[in-house]
């Protein structure tokens, strides 16, 4: 019984993760985000993997989730880092984009309560269609809303990996139990 309900909670968590990541990928790409977009595509993949494994009574693909979801953690933390510009990171780098584009994260003009208030560059050529963007007025800054996307991340992800390890160590005792038979 202890099998099933721990079981049933990695399949939960699983879905779980794979919404958030669902809706963490449809915002990275608003923004043009190539580096989080990548990565939100391994995890998608690999969570998936994860759920599979669980459901099928599959071991080794629960132990592939587990390893990514350490590596999921990490990288969470460095987007935390990145965002509250700890140890020589800057937001305001094109690091997450590749240095493909100027883009930054779709929150920091469309955030809850921000007004954004455009001006025509006059007098530019081939800058016609273009125009400064100032946001204002911000109930959460956007940097603040990537930190606790990562830190629901990471929290989601360190129970997953909990699970995953107690599902993985019941697995491997049933079927150790059936080979001494």
């Amino acid at each position: 019984m202890a099998c099933c309900s721990a079981r049933c909670t990695l399949i939960f968590l699983c879905t779980v993760q794979l919404l958030a990541a669902l809706q963490r990928q449809v915002f990275d790409f608003l923004g043009y985000q190539w580096a989080p977009i990548l990565a939100n595509f391994l995890h998608i993949i690999i969570v998936i993997l994860g759920l599979f494994g669980t459901i099928q009574y599959r071991p080794r693909y629960i132990v592939v989730y587990t390893v990514w979801t350490a590596v999921w953690v990490t990288w969470n933390v460095f987007i935390i880092c990145f965002y509250l510009e700890v140890g020589g990171l800057s937001k305001d780098t094109e690091l997450l984009t590749f240095n493909i584009s100027q883009h930054q994260s779709w929150w920091s003009e469309h955030g809850p309560g921000c007004v954004r208030k455009e001006a025509p560059m006059v007098g530019m050529k081939g800058l016609d269609g273009h125009s400064y963007i100032s946001v204002v007025d911000c109930t959460l800054e956007y940097q603040y809303i990537e930190v606790i996307q990562s830190s629901l991340q990471i929290l989601v992800a360190l129970v997953g990996f909990v699970y995953a390890c107690y599902v993985i160590s019941v697995f491997t005792e049933e079927e150790d139990s059936c080979l001494h038979k």
